[in-house]
């Protein structure tokens, strides 16, 4: 017997008096609660985003698609990066202005493979604006949830406004539970006892989030 069916086998047991007729856990969680916090537009959504993302201290560009590609050469080089991960999926076009030397998201690749890149560029699954939220859901655009943990510098794009939505609610409508989610609310941070904040503890140090909207 292995590990899940002995994880299975107790919650059979644990379940073993509930009637069958017992309601779902879907219907006996009520679900009335307000989807968002207020009636936005689109716009004003989409700038929401934009406010939360800084306030975590996350760096935010905009641009179009035709711009996108300059945009990320120009972060690259300001950012001095030597090489830039790059999932397997990623659109070349976004690449296709920068002549920094691109590292194939490989399974093979180690921690400390990983820790030599400078960068990471990636896509996103859906932005959530009221939380200033991205969410990656390792995707053929995002890659494997480790190569936006351990470089140091992840460039994020969302795709402005088909990918943000306002609330949580609406954000896991669009998320498949059974996918290895990352939501990441700014770089990473975490602060001691004398509340000292230190960044890239548990992930990038820096997090540059590009909203991308139509030409």
């Amino acid at each position: 017997m292995n590990s899940r069916e002995r994880i299975l086998g107790r919650v059979r047991r644990a379940l073993a008096d509930v009637p069958r007729d017992d309601p779902s856990y879907e219907q006996a969680v009520s679900r009335d609660y307000a989807r968002e916090h207020g009636d936005r537009s689109v716009e004003q959504t989409v700038d929401l985003l934009a406010e939360n993302l800084a306030d975590y201290r996350a760096i935010v560009h905009r641009t179009d698609a035709e711009g996108l590609a300059g945009l990320i050469a120009g972060l690259l080089e300001k950012r001095g990066s030597a090489s830039v991960l790059v999932p397997s999926g990623l659109d070349e076009g976004w690449l296709s202005q920068t002549g920094v030397t691109r590292v194939t998201d490989r399974a093979e690749s180690t921690p400390h493979e990983l820790d030599r890149v400078d960068s990471v560029v990636t896509a996103c699954a859906v932005a959530i604006a009221e939380t200033g939220t991205i969410v990656l859901d390792g995707s053929p655009d995002q890659g494997r949830r480790r190569i936006t943990l351990v470089p140091d510098h992840h460039i994020c794009v969302v795709r402005v406004p088909g990918q943000v939505v306002s609330s949580v609610p609406q954000g896991l409508e669009r998320l498949d539970p059974a996918r290895p989610l990352t939501w990441i609310s700014g770089p990473s941070a975490t602060s001691d006892i004398e509340l000292d904040r230190v960044e890239g503890v548990h992930g990038p140090r820096t997090l540059e989030v590009i909203l991308v909207g139509d030409a």
